[in-house]
Order: structure tokens, then C-alpha cells, then sequence
């Protein structure tokens, strides 16, 4: 028995002594495997650490992804190494930055740095003192590639700079200024120097005040150059007059709240250009003389007649009848029930293209509505705001007869429950559907309507804060560009941060923009499609 346990005892010795030695040994190689494994990692680091795989890639692959980054991450790549840094410095071609007065200290270095730019905005903050001549004179030293400019708010410019700015870039394409200084001098000398100017977009340029000295602006040598001018704001509109008239190529003509006989003004260059194929009327002293006198664009695709009191069906027929190849119409009739049955059936019988058409303000019944749907087979955005006449009988001649419509804006309209039963069995296009202040439609008639038609996005809006004014004057999407904030002295290498925007947009804000822009009918009625594709209660 004795030397039974003590047999025992040896062999849990002897097994324990073994479990022991087979853990050590087990430790052992765990130590050298990390060990090994540790000595690899350094090995791959040194390996990295002494080749630059990118170095294989020529300057313009490397410029190309570049190229396909946002802003933010473009700068971040500026900061790898110095080729990094002079690649995407060379391959930059849009820039926005601050333009306040200390941007003058960091000109040189900035544009040593982003010598490739053709596309410059500089805005600076109202309550802010901005650059004056001779940063811009330096700019246009320092940059004379540049094919667009834009100036916001650059109250120290005067026509001096902009003289000495046109003289230096003469392959200047694009032109908008908002809230500057100088005045028609500084503009006639853009004018004079840039022969391939091709839009100009001016708002309030403060510096023509009296339009009985000031000196009149016409084309230059951008005469047949110039295809679109936007005006908005001036007090002296009629000083560029002469400009429009003698811009002898004009598509796109635009005017908003300016002041001036606009029915001579278009019953002179009816006489003398027919490529016009896009006009915006805005709260200007017009009438039916000048549709008469639009009608003579036969070429005419894009017509907006914003709050033009003075206009009315006469006119409206007028251009219906010779501008047949009418794509969009927006009508603001301002309530004045010039505008309505008479001047849409002339449309409806003689525009077979349209595609768009916003009435605000404006009375429609059944039988114009049901002659847009019968003969106007592409209607695909309709928007009916602020119009007494607009109910359910309307809706249902729509849901009926328009077949390919897409998209419906129904605002401040007598229009119920039952209107919304007759859209979900009608419109077989139908993809949006926004109702905005029409009183009698229930959140119930519109769950009604998305339960029908699963795939319709409908939007219900019951609020009663927003303004009544849908007109699109100041509508346009801003180009994509960050500010800046006020810049101090740097060099060359700290000057990779300021840069604000590229030829890369980033994808998401291109996003958010295709989603703001997607249907560009009028800025306030419909500037919320982009929103949820459905409306909660408490929306």
C-alpha cells in the first residue's frame, strides 16, 4: 500500500514536471514567434520608410487623383511632401478666398503657389474693409490666366483697378460683381480689353449713381462675344442700354427691379439680333409692347414674366404664337388677373414642346388646363400657386390628362382630399408631389396618396410662416466654394491652408447641389424638393 502511494506521488511529480517543461517550452516559442514577427513589422517599415511607391507615378496621374478629391482632402495631401505640394498647388484651378485687406500681404506667395488658377471669386464680409486696386492690380500680375472673376462686396475697388485688372487678363470669360464700387468706367474698360467675354452678371454696382451724367456702357470688343447679361438692382438700368443693344450674339437676357424703358429697349434689339433663347422679367416698366416685341426671337425656348403688372394675355398670345419652340414659362401674374384662360390656350395650342410651367398669381380653369394637358404631351413639371380657380376638379383634370408629368407643386390653392384621391389614379409618371397651404388637404389625404403609390415622394406643408413671393430673382445655384478666413503673412508652405475650393468638387456637396438644383422652377415654391421624400405630423 505504501509503495503503492508512493508510486503515485512520482508520477504526479513526473507529470507535473512535464506539464512544466512542455509550458516553458510552449512560452519559449510564443517569444521567438513574436519576436520574429516583431523583427518582420521593422523590416516592412524600413522597407516603407526608404520607397515612395507614388514616385513611380508621373505629375499628371498623380494630378489627375488629385483632381477627384474634395477641398478639405486636397489639402491634407499638400501636406505628404513637397512634390505633393507643388503638384497640387499646379493642378488647382478654382479658388475663393477672403477679400479683405490683409489678403494684399499673402498675393505673391499664394499665387507662386496656385499659379494655375482660372477661376477666382473674392468676396469679402460687408461689415469688413476689402481689397482695393492694388491687391487686385497684383492679382491680375500675378494671375493672368484667369477666365472668371467674381466680386463680392469689394467696396475699395475703383474703376482704376478694374481698368489696370482688364488690361492684364484679357481672356477674362465671365464676369460677376454684387455690391462694388466703382462704376462705368471700370466696367467699359472690362469691356474694351476682354474680347472673349461671354457672360456678365452685375448687381448693384453702386458706383452709377446719376444716370443723367454717368457715362453709357456698351460692348467694346465683347460685342460678339457676349452671349448672356444679368442685371439686377440697378437704379440706372438704362446706362447699360447700349450694352445690350449692341451685344450682337445675346441668348440670355436677364433683368431684374431695374430701372428704364424696357419695352423700347426690346423693340430695339428684336430688330437686331434673333439667337435669343432665354428671357427674365422681373418688376420692370414693360407691357405688352415688349411681348410683342419678344415674339420676335422665334428661336425663344425659356420665358419668365415675373410681377410685370402691365402685361396680358394680348402679349402673352402674341409670343405664344411666334415662339413656338417654348420649352419653360413661369408667369407671376402678381394677382392682377391680366394673365389667365385667354393667353394659356394660346399656349397650350401653339408651344407643343413645353415642358415646365409655373403660374402664380394666376386664374387657370378647366378649359385652359385641359387644353395645356391635351396638346402640351411633354408637360412634365407643373407648379399652380396662389390661384383662386385651382380646386378639385382641376387636380382631377390634371391627375387625367397630364401623362407624363413628374412633378406637381400645388401651393395656397382651394384644393382637398379629394384632389389628392384623384392624383393617386392618375399621372402615371407622377414622381414628386408637394403641397404646400392648401387648408383642406389633410395629413390623412396625404398618407392616402403615399399608400396608393408607394414610390411617390409627397410633401405636405401647413405652415403659414413662409412669404407668398415664389418669384426666382435671385435664384441660381452659388458656385461650390468655401470662404476663407482673414489672412495674415505666410509662406509659401503655410499657404497650402487657404486654399478654399478645386477643380475636384467634392462629391457630397456636388450631391447636395444636384438635389437643389434638380428642378430649377422657381426658387421659393419649390426650393424644398429636395427635402425628405415624405412629410411627418409634426411637419
Amino acid at each position: 500500500m505504501g509503495q503503492s502511494a508512493s508510486t503515485t506521488a512520482i508520477s504526479s511529480g513526473s507529470s507535473r514536471r512535464g506539464s512544466n517543461h512542455h509550458h516553458c517550452s510552449r512560452s519559449k516559442s510564443m517569444v521567438q514567434i513574436s519576436s520574429m514577427q516583431v523583427e518582420e513589422n521593422a523590416q516592412f517599415q524600413q522597407i516603407n520608410d526608404k520607397f515612395d511607391y507614388t514616385s513611380d507615378l508621373p505629375d499628371e496621374c498623380l494630378a489627375c487623383i488629385f483632381q477627384s478629391l474634395g477641398s478639405g482632402d486636397r489639402k491634407q495631401c499638400s501636406l505628404v511632401c513637397r512634390r505633393w505640394l507643388r503638384i497640387e498647388g499646379q493642378t488647382r484651378h478654382r479658388l475663393s478666398l477672403n477679400a479683405n485687406a490683409d489678403l494684399l500681404t499673402v498675393v505673391p506667395s499664394l499665387f507662386s503657389r496656385f499659379d494655375a488658377v482660372t477661376k477666382l471669386a473674392l468676396k469679402c464680409d460687408r461689415r469688413s474693409v476689402s481689397i482695393d486696386d492694388d491687391a487686385l492690380i497684383l492679382i491680375s500680375h500675378r494671375c493672368g490666366n484667369i477666365t472668371r472673376l467674381k466680386l463680392r462686396a469689394c467696396r475699395e475697388l475703383t474703376d482704376f483697378g478694374m481698368g489696370v485688372f482688364a488690361k492684364n487678363c484679357k481672356g477674362l470669360k465671365k464676369l460677376s460683381c454684387g455690391s462694388c464700387t466703382f462704376g462705368a468706367k471700370g466696367m467699359n474698360a472690362v469691356l474694351d480689353n476682354c474680347s472673349a467675354l461671354e457672360e456678365l452678371s452685375v448687381k448693384r454696382l453702386r458706383g452709377i449713381t446719376d444716370g443723367s451724367t454717368v457715362e453709357p456702357i456698351g460692348p467694346g470688343v465683347a460685342a460678339s462675344s457676349l452671349k448672356t447679361i444679368c442685371l439686377k438692382e440697378q437704379y440706372n438700368g438704362q446706362c447699360f442700354w447700349p450694352l445690350i443693344i449692341g451685344a450682337k450674339n445675346l441668348r440670355t437676357l436677364k433683368l431684374f427691379r431695374c430701372s428704364g424703358d424696357c419695352d423700347k429697349l426690346l423693340q430695339v434689339i428684336a430688330n437686331r439680333t434673333t439667337s435669343m433663347v432665354e428671357i427674365h422679367l422681373e418688376r420692370l416698366q414693360v407691357s405688352d409692347l415688349g411681348l410683342v416685341a419678344i415674339s420676335h426671337f422665334s428661336n425663344l425656348e425659356i420665358l419668365h414674366l415675373v410681377k410685370t403688372s402691365e402685361c396680358t394675355n394680348a402679349g402673352l398670345v402674341s409670343v405664344a404664337e411666334r415662339c413656338k419652340l417654348m420649352r419653360k414659362l413661369h408667369i407671376d401674374g402678381w394677382k392682377a388677373n391680366r394673365i389667365g384662360d385667354e393667353g394659356l390656350s394660346a399656349v397650350a395650342k401653339c408651344c407643343p414642346n413645353l415642358q415646365e410651367l409655373v403660374l402664380i398669381g394666376v386664374n387657370p380653369t378647366k378649359l385652359s388646363l385641359e387644353m395645356l394637358a391635351a396638346n402640351c404631351q411633354n408637360l412634365e413639371r407643373l407648379a399652380l400657386c396662389a390661384s383662386d380657380t385651382v380646386g378639385d376638379p382641376e387636380i382631377s383634370c390634371i391627375a387625367a390628362k397630364c401623362l407624363a408629368l413628374k412633378k406637381l407643386c400645388i401651393k395656397s390653392c382651394p384644393v382637398s382630399d379629394q384632389g389628392m384621391r384623384a392624383l393617386a389614379c392618375g399621372c402615371p409618371n407622377l414622381v414628386k408631389v408637394k403641397v404646400k397651404k392648401c387648408r383642406a388637404v389633410t395629413y390623412e389625404g396625404a398618407d392616402g396618396l403615399r399608400a396608393s403609390r408607394e414610390s411617390l415622394a409627397v410633401n405636405l406643408d401647413t405652415g403659414e410662416t413662409e412669404h407668398q413671393d415664389a418669384s426666382a430673382s435671385d435664384g441660381g445655384a452659388q458656385e461650390n466654394a468655401v470662404e476663407l478666413p482673414p489672412l495674415v503673412s505666410l509662406n509659401g508652405a503655410e499657404a497650402a491652408n487657404i486654399a478654399s475650393s478645386s477643380s475636384g468638387r467634392s462629391n457630397s456637396l456636388k450631391a447636395r447641389l444636384g438635389l437643389l438644383t434638380g428642378w430649377n422652377i422657381v426658387t421659393c415654391t419649390l426650393r424644398r424638393w429636395a427635402g425628405s421624400h415624405s412629410s411627418s405630423r409634426g411637419g
